[in-house]
């Protein structure tokens, strides 16, 4: 079954952000856009790399009323030893939620139950606290920050705009599309 525009489940969870440990609920994703950014552990090779690249673009997030929240089933006091001893996570300011339970990853759908660890998931969440994107890939693939901004814009024009809809590599300014009986076979 597909997580899209379903509700975020109920779930608290104990975060690392910025020098403190604080708690993170699906009640803090009510109200503004929200991204779950999901990673298989701490103090490994691709995940830094997608963590930093986030870090790197988390003021746009911020600038666009985007919270972010990475999350793996480590424990919050892990992600703090790896936001102490890696030069690339120490750019980190949002959320690392910890998950040792696998709460989070069982509601999200991304548990490797064999392994105890989460996909690499990627959820964006309207201010409703409904999935509007879901993103999954194998763990060897890493993500893109620059292009979860562009769907990020995508889903909050058409959020705004009841009726229209933001064709392939839509970018913000551009055209958008009305559906109706009068496109059909024209585009």
């Amino acid at each position: 079954m597909s997580l899209i525009n379903t509700q975020v489940k109920p779930f608290t969870a104990t975060a690392y952000k910025n020098g403190e440990f604080i708690e993170v609920s699906d009640k803090d994703m009510i109200g503004k856009w929200s991204v779950v950014f999901f990673y298989p552990a701490d103090f490994t090779f691709v995940c830094p790399t997608e963590l930093g690249d986030l870090a790197d673009h988390y003021a746009e997030f911020q600038k666009m009323g985007v919270e972010v929240y990475s999350v793996s089933t480590d424990t919050h006091f892990t992600h703090k030893a790896w936001h102490d001893s890696s030069e690339e996570i120490k750019k980190i300011e949002y959320p690392m939620v910890g998950d040792p339970t696998w709460t989070l990853a069982k509601n999200f759908e991304v548990l490797i139950e064999q392994d105890g660890l989460a996909d690499r998931g990627t959820f964006v969440i309207d201010p409703n606290g409904t999935i509007q994107i879901v993103e999954i890939n194998a763990g060897g693939i890493g993500r893109d920050a620059s292009e979860l901004l562009r769907k990020l814009k995508a889903a909050q024009y058409v959020y705004a705009h009841p009726g229209e809809v933001c064709p392939a590599k839509w970018k913000e300014g551009d055209a958008t599309l009305a559906p109706s009986i009068d496109l059909v076979g024209k585009i």
